[in-house]
């Protein structure tokens, strides 16, 4: 039943994916408007985000953050529908994503044991599945290819729209399974068992910690005492892992700017305490920089 469920929803969204962006755009402003001045979802929690995180900032400024986010929301999901059916090719193609420092993340890995990547929920993160597509074939050859690539992720208290989600992510990679796709509880073993065997591991580190997970305060965030997971971190120090930082800056409709930022060459040197801050003194300043580009409904300080 379970995977009956899968295939119908994933058969609708690749069927939905091969019209035009453009016609996704219009249904994401129409859900963005309907999400903010009817539905009102998480409309409240939004509000205390942005004004808590910018306390110096009126509210006609805290209101515009609000409207820009919703628009932006829509946005992430026209082009998580309209990424279900993407092939190389057509991500190529649209342009959707520049890359400005591919040797960058290619030479880290070239030069450690394996890369640690942390990501955040700016942009579209829904994206990051097409990390290697968004080259033409004849441009920058990557260190690395999509077999060694693991994208860590929190499994959904639904299995239908875990496996719908998982599956979306990683279409265009054209491989689903636990070497592309790791569940966060996996990530400790997995990692020691392939310790000698160079791999990329993206992390989505800037969520609340998980209620079982290990709580490390990092100080003041966006103006606020906060907790955060380091245990991506303390895999990369235990493995002497470079570590890097995935930028996605959102600079119009249907253009992202993906950048990295070196955080380390060997996290053996440092403890998960130091990464992590400096982890979430970039993102702040992303955050700043554009700040209805982070996913402001998530309940980040609890």
């Amino acid at each position: 039943m379970k995977q009956f469920a899968v295939n119908i929803i994933r058969g609708i969204l690749v069927i939905l994916s091969k019209l035009p962006l453009k016609f996704h755009y219009f249904m994401g402003d129409i859900l963005a408007w309907l999400a903010r001045n009817v539905f009102r979802y998480r409309y409240d929690v939004v509000m205390t985000n942005i004004s808590r995180s910018f306390p110096e900032k009126k509210y006609k400024e805290i209101s515009k953050i609000a409207q820009d986010f919703y628009r932006h929301f829509g946005e992430i999901v026209a082009e998580a529908i309209w990424f279900s059916g993407s092939s190389y090719k057509r991500l190529y193609k649209s342009g959707i994503v520049t890359i400005t420092n591919p040797e960058l993340v290619s030479g880290m890995f070239e030069n450690s044991p394996s890369l640690t990547v942390l990501s955040t929920h700016c942009g579209n993160w829904e994206l990051m599945g097409g990390f290697l597509g968004y080259r033409r074939p004849d441009d920058f050859q990557y260190a690395f290819g999509e077999e060694q690539i693991s994208v860590v992720y929190k499994r959904l208290a639904s299995d239908v729209a875990d496996e719908v989600f998982k599956r979306n992510r990683v279409s265009p990679l054209e491989v689903v399974g636990t070497e592309c796709e790791l569940e966060s509880s996996q990530v400790m073993r997995f990692s020691i068992r392939n310790k000698d065997t160079k791999r990329v591991y993206i992390y989505p580190n800037d969520q609340a910690p998980y209620w079982k997970a290990a709580k490390h305060p990092i100080g003041k965030f966006l103006n606020q005492e906060t907790n955060a997971m380091a245990g991506s971190l303390g895999v990369a120090c235990k493995l002497a892992h470079a570590v890097v930082y995935m930028k996605m800056k959102h600079v119009g409709r249907g253009r992202y700017e993906m950048s990295f930022i070196p955080i380390c060459d060997d996290a053996s040197k440092h403890t998960p305490e130091e990464l992590v801050r400096k982890y979430y003194d970039i993102l702040e300043e992303e955050i700043v920089e554009t700040p209805y580009n982070w996913l402001w409904t998530h309940k980040r300080w609890k």
